[in-house]
């Protein structure tokens, strides 16, 4: 029984972190796009606004993605080069 809890504990944890990084930084990115559009003045510029939640935006996604590669490769950097990421 015990093997059991800990298995589904184990899988909702996954679906968790699938869901979030699967549709969570789509939506982000979708967000930050959103959000050069938003405020646009007469010639099609976005405003500093814009410009800056877009910015965050695009940050997060980009920090989550380069996380996610260094934490792929966190044992061949630690073994072939030293590098100890995390």
């Amino acid at each position: 029984m015990n093997l059991l809890v800990h298995t589904l504990d184990s899988l909702w944890q996954v679906v968790l972190v699938g869901v979030l990084l699967g549709a969570g930084l789509p939506a982000v990115f979708a967000l930050g796009m959103r959000s050069l559009a938003y405020g646009q003045t007469e010639d099609g510029r976005a405003t500093l606004l814009g410009r800056v939640g877009a910015a965050v935006c695009f940050a997060v996604v980009v920090i989550a993605i380069v996380a996610g590669i260094l934490l792929l490769t966190a044992d061949f950097l630690s073994n072939s080069l030293g590098i100890h990421v995390f």
